[in-house]
């Protein structure tokens, strides 16, 4: 049977190797003054180093000298310093055994030791297998926890769930876990049928507090990662403590999955009813033509008949012809009523497939609401009411929590309410409250109650303390407003005197020079030079270079073992065809080294978003620590952008839709980018998704060790909102506001204290709402630093209020204060412009590089969950951060060469360089794992040959 270790490779070798860092030989290596002493009585230069070594071993790691074994050159060097011997003098310590002998008894004494033995200090493999005993019991003991108040007859339901059901050749585990994507009525009666099976087997609701919620992941993440048949074959208590964690993680994904599908569904039959009215107003381009002629005739018969004093009817009759005008008044009229319908008439066209899913989905779901959306759950229970007795007509009382209009539309007429507008507004209307979560499901892990998300005020307070955030509203708003006041007087006093460079301030207008790069020749003719001596690679020896260099693949583990990957050549094939959209097939099928099967296992147990996210940062944190990172950036400022992926699919799983894109469906895959150019987080949106909320989920949650406290965006990232909040959070957020001259500033002092800024200003802040919600701001930034939820759910669930949100205002109003302060900022520092400006350029650089990668079926997604597009995106950013890697080791190579040669490659030009170029790596043609992974180690030489060429 195969050793299990409890330690890792890179762990083992922090505990019982000698450390590299400058720092970590200081630490554990120092010479006190009595070890001095101790060297200095030795007997020539060989045996004081020795002694000097073997005193070192001794501490640490505390396994002393061997001959066999000898000690690291770089320890050897630094003891050598300390005792001022050279460290060629340790060559020969090894020449007499009994000296190195006698040594290690000294040092022994004189540190107070003598030899271990097994009642002392266990071996480390005695304490690794008493830790992997050890968690092997804890595990059982979560097993025990877990099940302890699951009913037997919830057992055996869990246990059928792994019975081939003959009928269908499918577990009913293989069943429930075939989520649908496409939104279909269908697809959601489909996974209610999954929700109900679920529901049936009766787990406790309770049973999942039992144990602590990382665990409970790790169950889920081992299970989903787990075929129905490997499953079976674990002990009973892990099979249902496993399967226990997915049924819970089930109903909860089913749940969510639902309300998607049925939330895409209800607002895509308001799409397809305004999509159909904008047709149909087309095809009246020709009447509309017609009838806006005879308008124009009759008015200039009317006129013509005033100044000739003819009768006005006699004169439009000659001129026009009056049953001419009768029987264009009719078309006219149903031209008017189109361009005015209402969208809910249109989307009411859809009623009979919302009735395919809406009765079961009511059924399905319990909604729960809050005083303030009492109408909202007395419609549902009407209409669950009516779905249950059959009855095809709405009762004339019955609730209509919806917005005026339509309740005006659904009693035109004064008769009875009419069914399908009704029903068609009651569902809009819940699917806009379940989005905000003035609605909310219990066992939901999206639409929760609002609250739910946030901390407590107890909870908030030490991290809001942390976040330096002021005590009470009242100091917030007495700083913000002497600084915004002073500030404004500043700026007005500046544009009348004309003394802020690039802005001019003319009939009530700004207008702002743009910017210029400020990139020289002679920076371009460095970055030639330098792109000339990058060395040729395939794209698969690079990935094995940079493996080698940052250990990425250690973060891959096992999900269901916690091992790491055996094989690196597969593991970074799987890598490689997510990020080069190719695919496992293909890639098999284009690969030497390894096989699909491999790929196969591969993909399931080790391709997962927690791994990837590892390993993202051990790349990004190996690049931060090269010196040459820093003459792009200190890693403190940070760009983000989304960039477009047309999808391979069409129809209804095809993806959004994006006029900006064109007419193609796709996703777009919102990357965040240092200034060190290491891409440190990215995450697949809708291309129908504002960007804003996404700026801070890689600000918060990249996991990597950069510190970043600035951050640019171009104008889609920019709202108030993120102003706000960013700010609170202790970052300094720098947009890029294309439409500057027509935002309005605020202020909190009365807007007549800047009366030469009055075309400028907007409403004045409204602090008394900041007031009354500030303890509820406190607790949301606090649970955005938590990270209790992610910043783009929280912003997504304000800004979906069918009204206007008191929170989401007093948000609102601090994200106009800070947005203000930023506009006066831009407007006053040129340099702040450009740094911006050089910020998004990092990122606009990634994106002609992932063209570069992302090249095969020609660049579209065809994945259809949101799962396997993020999986694309991070396979593809993960390759990226590789390549910068890569780049950069060899950009500081090339660099030295040219200062040894004399060439001048100063650190001011080698700012505009950049780590992002490709022409030197071939991605296409065969893949050959096993050579790359055969290639020695060490660098590469540089590409002199090419050099000597270009220049």
């Amino acid at each position: 049977m195969a050793r299990r270790d409890l330690l890792t490779d890179s762990e083992r070798h922090a505990l019982f190797t000698v450390p590299a860092a400058r720092e970590d030989l200081a630490r554990h290596y120092m010479l006190s003054s009595r070890d001095l002493a101790l060297v200095a009585v030795r007997r020539g230069d060989t045996n004081r180093i020795g002694f000097a070594v073997q005193l070192a071993l001794m501490r640490h790691p505390g396994f002393g000298f061997t001959l066999e074994g000898g000690a690291p050159d770089h320890l050897v060097a630094f003891m050598g310093e300390q005792i001022d011997v050279s460290a060629s003098a340790f060559d020969t310590y090894a020449v007499r055994p009994a000296t190195a002998s006698v040594h290690a008894r000294e040092v022994g004494d004189a540190l107070g030791l003598r030899g271990p033995t097994n009642a002392d200090l266990p071996s480390p493999s005695v304490i690794e297998r008493a830790g992997i005993a050890g968690r092997a019991r804890a595990r059982q003991r979560t097993y025990d926890a877990l099940l302890a108040c699951v009913p037997v007859e919830s057992l055996a339901k869990l246990d059928a769930t792994l019975v081939v059901d003959p009928k269908t050749s499918l577990t009913p585990l293989a069943w429930l876990r075939e989520i649908a994507t496409a939104p279909t009525p269908d697809n959601v009666r489909g996974l209610l049928d999954r929700l109900a099976r679920v529901r049936d087997i009766g787990l406790p609701v309770t049973i999942g507090d039992a144990i602590h919620a990382d665990r409970l992941r790790q169950f889920v993440r081992e299970g989903r990662a787990s075929s129905a048949q490997l499953i079976g074959r674990y002990t009973p208590s892990r099979r249902r403590a496993t399967l226990a964690a997915m049924i819970l993680d089930l109903e909860s994904r089913l749940t969510d999955a639902a309300l998607d599908m049925a939330d895409r569904i209800i607002g895509g039959s308001f799409t397809r009813g305004n999509n159909k009215q904008k047709r149909s107003y087309a095809e009246t381009t020709r009447d509309v033509g017609r009838i806006m002629r005879l308008f124009d005739r009759t008015v200039a018969a009317l006129a013509e008949a005033q100044e000739s004093g003819m009768e006005g009817f006699a004169a439009v009759d000659a001129a026009v012809g009056w049953d001419k005008l009768l029987r264009a008044r009719g078309q006219a009229r149903r031209i008017a009523d189109m361009a005015e319908e209402n969208p809910l008439v249109r989307a009411a066209d859809q009623w009979s497939r919302l009735r395919k899913f809406a009765p079961l989905l009511l059924e399905a779901i319990d909604f729960k609401a809050g005083r303030g959306s009492a109408s909202t759950i007395a419609a549902l229970n009407t209409l669950r009411e009516m779905n249950r007795s059959g009855s095809r007509d709405v009762p004339p009382d019955a609730p209509m929590p919806f917005r005026k209009e339509w309740r005006t539309l659904v009693k035109a007429g004064g008769g009875k309410p009419d069914r399908r507008l009704w029903e068609t507004g009651v569902l809009a209307h819940l699917r806009n409250k379940w989005r905000s979560g003035d609605v909310w499901v219990e066992r939901s892990a999206n639409y929760r109650k609002f609250d739910s998300y946030m901390l407590s005020s107890a909870e908030a307070a030490p991290i809001a303390a942390d976040l330096k955030l002021p005590a009470t509203a009242d100091a917030w708003i007495a700083d913000r407003s002497r600084e915004l006041d002073w500030r404004l007087k500043r700026f007005a006093d500046g544009l009348a005197r004309g003394e802020v460079e690039g802005v001019a301030f003319k009939d009530g207008k700004l207008s702002v020079s743009p910017v210029r790069a400020d990139e020289s020749a002679a920076a371009k003719d460095l970055a030639a030079r330098i792109d000339a001596l990058m060395p040729h690679v395939r794209i698969t020896e690079l990935l094995h270079e940079v493996a080698r260099a940052t250990a990425f693949p250690q973060a891959f583990l096992n999900v269901r073992t916690g091992e790491h990957h055996d094989n690196e050549n597969a593991l970074l094939a799987a890598i490689l065809a997510d990020g080069s959209n190719l695919g496992l097939a293909r890639m098999a099928a284009a690969s030497q080294g390894v096989s699909p099967d491999q790929l196969i296992w591969t993909k399931s147990a080790y391709i997962a978003p927690d791994n990837y996210k590892a390993a993202l940062a051990r790349i990004i944190n190996a690049h931060h620590s090269l010196p040459i990172a820093s003459a792009w950036g200190q890693g403190s400022t940070s760009s983000s952008d989304g960039q477009f992926f047309r999808s391979g699919k069409r129809g209804s799983g095809a993806g959004d839709f994006n006029a900006k894109y064109g007419v193609d469906p796709g996703f777009s895959f919102y990357t965040h980018v240092s200034d060190q150019h290491g891409p440190y987080h990215v995450t697949v949106i809708s291309a129908a998704t504002h960007e804003a909320p996404y700026v801070l989920d890689g600000l918060l949650h990249h996991g990597t060790g950069l510190e970043i406290d600035t951050h640019y965006t171009d104008t889609g990232g920019a709202t108030d909102h993120v102003f706000a909040l960013c700010r609170m959070l202790g970052f300094r957020f720098s947009p890029r506001l294309r439409d500057l001259p027509d935002r309005r500033m605020a202020c909190i002092e009365a807007p007549g204290q800047y009366p030469s800024l009055k075309p400028l200003m907007g409403a004045r802040v409204k602090v008394d709402v900041i007031r009354e919600h500030w303890d509820e701001i406190v607790r949301l930034v606090a649970s955005l630093k938590a990270g209790t939820v992610l910043p783009s759910a929280m912003l997504r669930k304000l800004a979906a209020y069918e009204r206007q949100n008191q929170l989401d205002l007093a948000l609102r109003e601090i994200g106009r204060v800070e947005r203000t302060l930023f506009m006066l900022d831009w407007l006053e520092s040129p340099a702040l412009r450009r740094r911006c400006q050089a910020g998004l350029n990092k990122s606009e650089q990634r994106h002609f590089l992932t063209q570069a990668i992302c090249t095969f079926k020609q660049g579209r997604i065809a994945d259809r969950t949101h799962e396997a597009q993020q999986f694309r995106a991070s396979g593809l950013n993960l390759v990226i951060a590789a390549i910068v890697y890569w780049n950069s080791t060899y950009i500081a190579d090339a660099v030295a060469h040219l200062r040894a040669i004399g060439e001048p490659a100063p650190d001011e030009l080698l700012a505009h360089t950049s780590p992002v170029g490709w022409g030197h790596i071939a991605f296409s043609g065969d893949f050959l794992w096993d050579r790359a992974a055969a290639m020695p180690t060490g660098r590469r030489p540089l590409n002199l040959g090419r050099m000597s060429m270009a220049a």
